[in-house]
């Protein structure tokens, strides 16, 4: 009895350990199958790697432009400001990009341009002369400075000669010395031409357009139209210019019947310096003089007399019923120079 039980206790164990080996083995294959599958899907789930991985390589090729400055972003919209004619917030614009870089040579440039547009020509001279004082290091700007400060502003209205067929308003006009706001007449386009001239040392032109006011009627017997020349007497002294002046009307009638501009030419011409080698040429030349007519070899020898004259530029004002209604001059300096009156005066 006793030995039936030790053998079927052995059989009993001897089962139970076989089973359990053969589950650890099942176990076992079972793992070695998954093991040897995961390359077939890591084969198939490797493929879009290179495709994750290109969106990461593609900010390298393409890199992102750095955001500009905040010197820049505001120079930026102080210009865009100022283009639209919002000078006020233009010039805070400016003046803040200024305060955060005081020796950015295109900052001092625009503020000084805006300063020109608001016709604050005396604020404009000071950054004109900060760019002058910064030397060539300024490049560009410097150059500009100097010629700023030399002849002056050039007026924006001469810098379209195409303006002759816009429309005139109110707001074309360039009202100075208190002219009234519903001003007559407007001038809509000066164009300065040099001709060539081997007798002259400048011969220009200036073909100046004016035009009245839409629905109005004109008396062009009232209509007074003066033009001033300037030089440079020495390379310092501003005067009125000596040389030979002419005016021609290229429209016929200039009576403003109709609603085109009257166009008006007016010659500049200086004539070249005489060189006199002997006082036998002076008695010559002085016999030639006679009363009431024009020498130009005299006005020659007068020009040299107070020092090298050359021309810097002019004046245009435009009167009707003797109250300004326009003005223009190129360089805008000599508004300020030599400001107009109110009422016409004699030229």
């Amino acid at each position: 009895m006793v030995v039936i039980l030790a053998v079927a206790e052995i059989f009993a164990a001897t089962f139970y350990y076989v089973g359990h080996v053969r589950a650890a083995r099942t176990s076992a294959q079972a793992v070695a199958a998954n093991i040897a599958r995961t390359p077939t899907r890591s084969g198939s789930s490797v493929t879009p790697v290179p495709a994750a991985a290109q969106p990461m390589s593609s900010p390298q090729t393409m890199a992102p432009t750095p955001p500009p400055s905040l010197v820049d972003q505001l120079l930026r919209e102080g210009v865009e400001l100022r283009d639209r004619g919002d000078t006020t917030n233009a010039l805070a614009r400016l003046q803040e990009a200024l305060e955060s870089d005081p020796s950015n040579p295109t900052v001092i440039e625009e503020i000084a341009k805006t300063y020109e547009s608001m016709q604050l020509f005396d604020r404009s001279n000071e950054m004109w002369r900060k760019l002058q004082e910064m030397g060539p290091s300024a490049g560009a700007a410097y150059e500009l400075a100097d010629q700023r400060l030399k002849l002056g502003v050039p007026t924006p209205a001469t810098a379209d000669a195409g303006a002759a067929s816009a429309p005139l308003d109110a707001a074309s006009h360039k009202h100075v010395g208190g002219a009234s706001e519903g001003s007559t007449f407007g001038i809509t386009e000066v164009k300065t031409t040099e001709t060539p001239d081997p007798d002259a040392e400048t011969n220009l032109t200036l073909r100046i357009g004016i035009k009245k006011q839409a629905a109005t009627t004109i008396d062009h017997t009232k209509v007074k139209i003066q033009v001033f020349f300037y030089d440079t007497v020495g390379d310092k002294d501003i005067k009125l210019t000596d040389a030979d002046v002419n005016y021609e009307w290229l429209t016929s009638k200039h009576d403003w019947a109709d609603t085109n501009p009257e166009v008006l030419s007016v010659t500049y011409v200086r004539p070249k310096l005489r060189e006199v080698s002997s006082e036998a040429a002076l008695s010559e030349a002085a016999a030639t003089v006679r009363p009431g007519q024009k020498d130009r070899s005299a006005k020659g020898r007068s020009s040299a007399e107070g020092g090298t004259r050359k021309y810097l530029g002019y004046r245009i004002l435009v009167y009707y019923n003797d109250k300004l209604q326009a003005a223009e001059a190129e360089p805008a300096r000599l508004l300020e120079l030599f400001p107009p009156s109110e009422s016409s005066s004699p030229p």
